[in-house]
């Protein structure tokens, strides 16, 4: 999988564009600047708006042309990141730490346990965004994975949040322009929560 991702990151242009994910752009704008975590990160479009705006960020994702893409985004738009260069068994994240945290297509093998791993960086009261391919996807060609496991519905995303004092978490369609692999109508899972 890691050699499919360099592969994709390795195209001159920026796969999925230059600009930040819709649903993200709309959330993060509501919040006052901090440490913000942005997992499987990519090419950087989410991590540099961010930056931009004042937030402090830790970006990572493992495949190496991703991260040279992202640090290249943000030395253009005149704005530092810490990126690092880890999967989700190999990142060590501090606890209770980060005011944000974004899941933005961040699909994995074994979500169900990688998630909660996350959501313990969050600080009390940090705030939870996410957008996944929801089940419905399946099939579409706008993006996203071809395996029907690697899909989130809302009430499986639901059920990884109890530990949370709130959430809003709802599946819905959109119509995806983020460069040439997420364009069109899509079926996503998103959520606003906090710690």
């Amino acid at each position: 999988m890691k050699e499919f991702w360099n592969e994709r990151f390795a195209q001159k242009n920026f796969v999925y564009g230059t600009e930040p994910n819709a649903f993200f752009r709309q959330e993060i704008d509501r919040l006052s600047p901090g440490h913000l975590l942005l997992p499987a990160e990519g090419e950087g479009r989410n991590a540099v708006y961010a930056a931009q705006k004042g937030w402090q960020v830790y970006a990572f994702d493992y495949a190496e042309a991703a991260r040279e893409k992202a640090l290249q985004l943000a030395a253009r738009r005149g704005v530092q990141l810490q990126y690092e260069l880890a999967s989700y068994d190999e990142i060590q994240l501090p606890e209770a730490h980060f005011d944000a945290l974004a899941l933005i297509y961040a699909h994995t093998e074994n979500w169900q346990h990688i998630y909660p791993r996350l959501f313990r960086a969050l600080r009390p009261g940090g705030t939870l965004i996410v957008e996944l391919f929801a089940p419905a996807q399946l099939g579409r060609p706008s993006g996203g994975p071809k395996q029907a496991s690697l899909l989130v519905s809302a009430e499986a995303l639901q059920a990884l949040l109890q530990d949370f004092s709130e959430s809003r978490v709802w599946e819905e369609e959109t119509f995806l322009n983020e460069g040439a692999y997420h364009h069109g109508e899509a079926a996503v899972t998103r959520a606003v929560a906090k710690r």
